[in-house]
């Protein structure tokens, strides 16, 4: 499928070396005015070529709205079509692997499913893709800023430079005021520590955090669509995402009940949400928020693509060898900072719309 959604949805199209990539969004409300200048300036974050720490192909990433907003920026209420065009795009560098299987990718997996697949930059599965992603989540982020929710992301591991637990104080003392940043020196190790990975031809793994506040509560289901579980499906569809966690996360399996109890605050407005003295749930009860602030982690892998040789076979099922080609992230938690937010603010937006 490639529609992410029920009430706001994002149907997308495009091959990473096609001639563009784009989507529609259905179901957005109508008459909210969209600031083009943030938009632009959010979608280019995720821009390739734009550092050393990224790849080098280099696209403008600037889109092209075809429907579904008036000529001063009003959205009608219709489908938003969308475009972003590929530009440098070399398909060259693939021709090599159409005939292999590379290591950790979806190549075998995609001819299984479909019985062929596009091996110019990997097609559908690239990470190319997100830039849908990024479009229509900038729009999401400035419809759900216009009501008070806040997304922040930021990038808090690349191998083994890290963080920390970053949002301890936020879990013991969410009453204090908080804000999702790395500290200076934490970031410059983490990008050294890219750049050396890059360097070896090799690749590294990262984890990207999300903070969410002004959350209402009252939001998401019991059962099926809880809304943990939407925010835990949107992060596993990016690519090489391996692991999510919320709140207290896989530290849970060690606490007692006791330790992580997040008790009710007594207050003496009824018509004001009610706080807790600890954040322990990350915000979501039984898969509804409780108006604390939402916070979680995603896990990244490290790019299967490498700058080396790599044993594997062809599509013979012979033994050969991968030699490097094509341009690639060293590392996709770098740009994948932004995808996380988008994703995150499509989903708050499917529930609110």
């Amino acid at each position: 499928m490639n529609t992410f959604g029920k009430n706001l949805t994002l149907t997308t199209f495009g091959e990473s070396h096609g001639p563009a990539m784009g989507g529609v969004i259905d179901g957005f409300p109508a008459g909210f005015k969209i600031d083009f200048d943030a938009l632009y300036a959010e979608v280019a974050k995720r821009r390739p070529g734009s550092s050393f720490l990224v790849t080098a192909r280099n696209e403008s990433d600037r889109p092209e709205f075809l429907s579904g907003i008036s000529p001063d920026g009003i959205t009608l209420g219709t489908p938003i079509g969308f475009i972003v065009r590929n530009a440098d795009h070399r398909s060259g560098d693939y021709d090599e692997m159409a005939k292999v299987y590379r290591p950790n990718h979806a190549d075998y997996t995609y001819i299984k499913r479909y019985g062929i697949r596009d091996a110019r930059g990997g097609g559908r599965s690239s990470a190319r893709e997100t830039v849908n992603w990024v479009v229509a989540g900038a729009i999401a982020s400035q419809w759900l800023e216009s009501k008070g929710i806040k997304i922040e992301t930021a990038l808090t591991q690349v191998g083994p430079v890290t963080a920390g637990d970053i949002f301890d104080g936020l879990m013991t003392n969410p009453e204090k005021p908080f804000k999702l940043e790395v500290n200076p020196d934490i970031k410059l190790a983490m990008e050294e520590f890219v750049k050396e990975t890059k360097i070896a031809g090799d690749s590294v793994g990262g984890r990207v955090s999300c903070l969410i506040t002004g959350m209402p509560p009252g939001i998401g289901n019991p059962v099926a669509d809880k809304l943990h579980a939407a925010l835990a499906g949107a992060m596993m569809s990016i690519n090489a995402t391996k692991g999510f966690e919320y709140g207290i996360g896989f530290r849970a399996p060690s606490a007692k009940g006791s330790q992580i109890a997040d008790t009710f605050l007594p207050s003496d407005d009824k018509d004001a949400p009610l706080r807790t003295a600890t954040n322990y749930s990350g915000g979501i009860q039984g898969g509804i928020s409780n108006g604390m602030p939402i916070f979680f982690s995603v896990a990244f892998k490290p790019t299967p693509t490498l700058m080396k040789p790599l044993n594997t076979v062809n599509t013979s099922g012979e033994a050969t060898v991968l030699n490097p080609a094509g341009r690639h992230d060293p590392c996709v938690a770098v740009r994948a900072v932004h995808v996380v937010k988008a994703m995150t603010a499509l989903v708050l937006a499917d529930y609110l719309v």
